[in-house]
């Protein structure tokens, strides 16, 4: 073989080698490298939450910490009747500590499908008690364009021994940014529950993010709940473990 044969086999094995690199991410790769996108190592953030119904409309602030997706902490800055209310999550274990009794409730697994202080969220909707990486089998479907976005649809599925509260999640991320433009979530007979809608994607802390959400649930027309993400940092000195504790938790100021 002479040496321009060989120079183009070696670039076309090179080629080769570099399309099935770029094609080798898969389904839970994307999800990993969303979950990082939305939480960084560490964050801050402050957070407006509106609580819509067809007769009334009630909203509420709060301050929320994270660590990677293991651990969080969130306090409640108003309404006055709310304010100091905390959710905590230390890996599988998650607390609720409200002043109004000094009241401080560690919250059980078959507590996590209920609403979280009214809305249409979960209470492992915020905590993210489950891990959609590490409770779920990850599938990839066909793309979808959303918000004039190309996405990946990625549906998971709870593996079987699983502690979840979905019964399935279909999930689309943007294959640009990474960014988690919708999921929807069904329960254990495949029935859909609600609909998260991701929208007004803008830089934030130095990170492109989606800073509304639209939480809808299924066969409710007029209901909804909105999460508007005032402010993010990412990256935060002095966040880590020894941060989130039940005790810190009731030492933050709203």
């Amino acid at each position: 073989m002479n040496h321009l044969k060989m120079k183009l086999l070696t670039t076309l094995v090179m080629g080769m080698a570099c399309l099935t690199t770029a094609h080798a991410q898969t389904a839970r790769d994307i999800i990993a490298r969303a979950e990082a996108q939305a939480n960084g190592t560490s964050s801050f953030g402050e957070v407006t939450i509106q609580i819509v119904r067809p007769k009334w409309t009630r909203e509420m602030s709060m301050k929320t910490w994270s660590l990677g997706t293991s651990h969080s902490m969130t306090i409640i800055t108003d309404p006055a009747k709310d304010r100091g209310t905390g959710f905590l999550k230390r890996d599988k274990e998650v607390w609720n500590w409200v002043p109004s009794i000094d009241k401080l409730i560690k919250l059980p697994p078959s507590m996590m499908a209920q609403s979280w202080m009214g809305t249409d969220f979960s209470n492992d909707d915020l905590v993210n008690q489950s891990s959609i990486l590490d409770d779920y089998t990850h599938e990839l479907q066909s793309d979808s364009t959303i918000e004039g976005r190309l996405c990946w649809k990625i549906v998971l599925r709870p593996k079987p021994d699983a502690v979840v509260v979905w019964g399935k999640v279909v999930v689309w991320i943007d294959k640009k940014d990474y960014i988690q433009l919708k999921v929807k979530s069904f329960d254990e007979d495949f029935q859909l529950v609600n609909t998260l809608n991701a929208s007004e994607v803008k830089t934030l802390g130095g990170r492109i993010m989606a800073t509304r959400l639209e939480m809808l649930p299924a066969n409710q027309p007029g209901y909804k709940t909105v999460f508007i993400q005032k402010t993010a940092q990412f990256d935060v000195p002095g966040i880590d473990e020894s941060f989130f504790t039940p005790q810190n938790m009731k030492k933050q100021r709203p």
